[in-house]
C-alpha cells in the first residue's frame, strides 16, 4: 500500500464529503476509492471514517490522523516544489469560516485578494452565524466573536466590537426613551437566535441582579430579521455594532444605555494547533490578520 496516495484519498473524500464524490472528484472508480480507504484503516488497525445517511462522519482516531495526513502531505508537496526550484507558490484546498454579515463585510474583500495573489489555491469560505467544531466541518480557519470556549484553539486576535442596544426613533416617540436599566422592563423587545456567545441583556458592573428584559414582543431567527423589526419600530433590540452601523449613522436607529455598554467582544482568527502550521494556513492568518485589523481600527 501506497501510503502517502491512501492519505491523499482519504483526505480528498473527507474534503468532498463522501466516498462516491471523492471518487467523482479523483475521477476513480468508486470501488477502488472504498478499497483504499478500507486498506489504510486495516493497516492502521483503527476505523477513521464512519458511514451515515448524510455521508462520512470521522471518528476521534480519524479527526487525528486527517489533521496529521493533511501536515505530512503539505509538507511533502513544500520540499517538492522547492526541491524543483519554486520555493513560494501555494495551492490546494483551504477553508475558511466567519459570521455572515461579518464575513461580507469584512472578511470577503481580503479573502478575494488573497486569492489574487494566490492562484493555485482553492478557497471556501462558509459564512454562518452557528459556531461549528472546526474539525468536524474540515475547516483551516475559523473568525469567531465572543470569548473562546475551546482553550486548545490557536487565537489570533484582530480587534473587538462592541454591542449596543438600540431602537427606531418612531418607537421611542411613541414608547419613551429608557434611561436606566431599569426602565427596560416596561419596554417591548426583540429576540433572535444568532451566536452562540450572543449577548445576554446585562449591562457594565453585571450582577444577577442588575440583568434587566425588556418583555419579549417579537421573537425571530435571524439577526437581519431582527433589525428589519426594529427599523420598523416594533421595539428594542441588542446587536453587534457592525451589525447596524449604517442605520445608526444614517438616524434609523438610536443608540441607548450607552454609559451602561458591557465590555466589547474579541474578534480572533482561529486554528487547530499544529507544529508546523501548514503554510496554507500560516500565509493566510499573515495576508488577513493585518488587514482586518487595519479594517476594524476604521
Amino acid at each position: 500500500m501506497d501510503r502517502f496516495e491512501a492519505m491523499s484519498v482519504l483526505l480528498t473524500v473527507v474534503e468532498a464529503g463522501s466516498l462516491s464524490a471523492g471518487a467523482r472528484r479523483l475521477r476513480a472508480p468508486l470501488a477502488t476509492v472504498s478499497r483504499k480507504v478500507g486498506e489504510l484503516e486495516k493497516h492502521l488497525g483503527v476505523r477513521l471514517v464512519q458511514r451515515t445517511s448524510r455521508g462520512l462522519v470521522l471518528t476521534e482516531e480519524g479527526r487525528t490522523f486527517v489533521a496529521a495526513s493533511r501536515r505530512i502531505l503539505e509538507e511533502l508537496d513544500a520540499a517538492e516544489r522547492q526541491a524543483a526550484g519554486d520555493h513560494g507558490a501555494l495551492r490546494g484546498g483551504l477553508h475558511v469560516t466567519a459570521p455572515i454579515a461579518f464575513g461580507e463585510r469584512h472578511v470577503l474583500p481580503i479573502a478575494l485578494e488573497f486569492l489574487k495573489e494566490h492562484p493555485e489555491i482553492d478557497l471556501r469560505l462558509t459564512l454562518a452565524d452557528q459556531q461549528v467544531r472546526l474539525a468536524d466541518e474540515h475547516i483551516d480557519v475559523a473568525l469567531r466573536i465572543g470569548h473562546l470556549e475551546d482553550s486548545a484553539l490557536i487565537a489570533t486576535r484582530v480587534g473587538a466590537v462592541r454591542r449596543v442596544i438600540c431602537a427606531s426613533p418612531a418607537y421611542l416617540a411613541r414608547r419613551g426613551i429608557p434611561r436606566q436599566p431599569d426602565d427596560l422592563a416596561e419596554h417591548d423587545g426583540i429576540s433572535f437566535q444568532g451566536f452562540a456567545t450572543a449577548p445576554e441583556w446585562r449591562y457594565r458592573r453585571d450582577s444577577p441582579a442588575f440583568a434587566v428584559e425588556p418583555r419579549p414582543k417579537f421573537a425571530v431567527n435571524t439577526t437581519n430579521a431582527a433589525i428589519q423589526a426594529a427599523l420598523a419600530g416594533v421595539g428594542i433590540i441588542r446587536v453587534l455594532s457592525y451589525q447596524v452601523s449604517e442605520h445608526l449613522r444614517s438616524g434609523e436607529l438610536q443608540e441607548l444605555l450607552t454609559e451602561f455598554a458591557p465590555e466589547p467582544l474579541p474578534v480572533s482568527l482561529i486554528h487547530a494547533p499544529a507544529d508546523p502550521l501548514g503554510r496554507k494556513v500560516r500565509s493566510f492568518l499573515d495576508w488577513t490578520a493585518p488587514r482586518l485589523r487595519a479594517r476594524m481600527a476604521h
